[in-house]
């Protein structure tokens, strides 16, 4: 009876384009922010490095060669890479100073051994299980990651041999040794197990603290040098990096290069439509508080007379804000069902592109949606109680 009465002369035509508004803005909403989440988690997992994080050495050129120019990092050049920014850590890429070779140890696969190039890097820059990765002297065995080409070579080698192929993670269970001549000549033997494998790095990688002892206890006496840097990024400012490297004469793999510049203007053009999606459910939902504001002016003379008789406040703010609250939710619910509509098709032409972003949801896109619904929601209780409470 009371929607009757206070709603039955209202002009719907400004609800109606609040409405429209409403379900647009808050379909794009959650679609650019559930696809922003994705794009910025894409390559993880896959690889070993970081999100926003390349590894980086200098180029060689012909001065190189005639060792006119450096090809390695000062701890200066370091830090004024890091003062940039748009770079949020850098860090070396440490190599072994001594003589080292990989070789099976497991009755299971043929004998093979191979002089090797091992480095370390920062595991915070690692996106694998850091639980694994560390090493001390009364350790059974070095936690290593392995370059996926290395596999693919040992398969090779396999299947010469007429020995069944193994997979990444049989091969995780494969014994292997690395072997080592020290300072008196003597050769040692210290186990090792794979931990995970990378298509990004070409070398070994081990624990720090294996590198040290490596350095120590079979170096040469060189100092180590530093060649190659890690570089982490900030989000979607992989332009800045790409000209930092141009401008320093530095490179770095091509497929590390495409991903991160894939992910910034990817990650820039969804950040524009989630700045005009906020924008539009912002405009959309002040549109219908204040078409809530102009049926409590237009029905003033019937909350009044609806007091008089006895009616509860309260009774009325219910009715005006619930009135607008499901207008408002009938609209969350209809984007909501779009943008799934939208998903579908979406994670389909990404796949078909190549991007493998991930089909599974982003719930924080819909708590977005949940937390739009919440503002709105007590907004136009505060403004109904507001209007109600003038009349009273």
């Amino acid at each position: 009876m009371l929607n009757k009465i206070l709603f039955k002369n209202q002009d719907k035509r400004q609800l109606i384009i609040a409405i429209m508004g409403s379900l647009l803005g808050i379909t794009f909403l959650v679609t650019s922010i559930h696809y922003l989440i994705k794009v910025n988690e894409f390559g993880k997992g896959a690889d070993i490095l970081g999100p926003n994080t390349i590894i980086v050495q200098k180029k060689v050129t012909n001065s190189s060669t005639l060792n006119l120019t450096k090809t390695d990092f000062s701890k200066r050049e370091l830090e004024k890479i890091l003062a940039e920014p748009f770079v949020t850590d850098v860090k070396p890429v440490l190599s072994n100073n001594f003589d080292i070779s990989f070789q099976t140890s497991d009755s299971l696969v043929p004998y093979f051994r191979s002089d090797v190039f091992i480095q370390t890097v920062d595991k915070n820059f690692l996106d694998v299980n850091t639980d694994k990765w560390h090493w001390q002297e009364t350790d059974a065995h070095v936690p290593i990651i392995l370059p996926r080409d290395f596999l693919v070579m040992l398969n090779t080698f396999m299947s010469a041999s007429g020995i069944p192929q193994v997979s990444e993670d049989l091969a995780k269970q494969v014994k292997f040794k690395f072997r080592m001549r020290n300072k008196e000549g003597v050769l040692e033997y210290v186990d090792a197990r794979i931990i995970g494998f990378t298509n990004e790095v070409a070398s070994i990688l081990v624990p720090e603290t294996f590198m040290n002892f490596g350095n120590d206890r079979y170096g040469n006496g060189d100092e180590s040098k530093i060649t190659q840097i890690m570089i982490s990024g900030k989000e979607s400012e992989f332009g800045l990096v790409e000209d930092l490297l141009q401008k320093r004469g530095l490179e770095s793999k091509s497929s590390q290069m495409v991903v991160g510049r894939l992910k910034s203007v990817v990650g820039t053009l969804i950040l524009v439509v989630l700045g005009i999606s906020v924008i539009a459910v912002f405009q959309s939902g002040l549109v219908l508080i204040q078409y809530l504001q102009l049926l409590l002016s237009k029905n003033a003379y019937e909350v009044k007379t609806l007091l008089r008789m006895g009616y509860d406040p309260s009774n009325l703010i219910r009715t005006f804000s619930f009135y607008f609250i499901k207008i408002f939710g009938l609209a969350s619910s209809i984007g909501l069902a779009i943008f799934f509509v939208l998903k579908y098709f979406l994670d389909s032409m990404f796949e078909a592109g190549g991007l493998y972003i991930g089909t599974d949801l982003a719930y924080a896109s819909v708590g977005s949606l949940l937390f739009a619904y919440l503002s709105f929601s007590l907004a136009s209780f505060l403004n109904a109680k507001k209007g109600i409470m003038r009349e009273y």
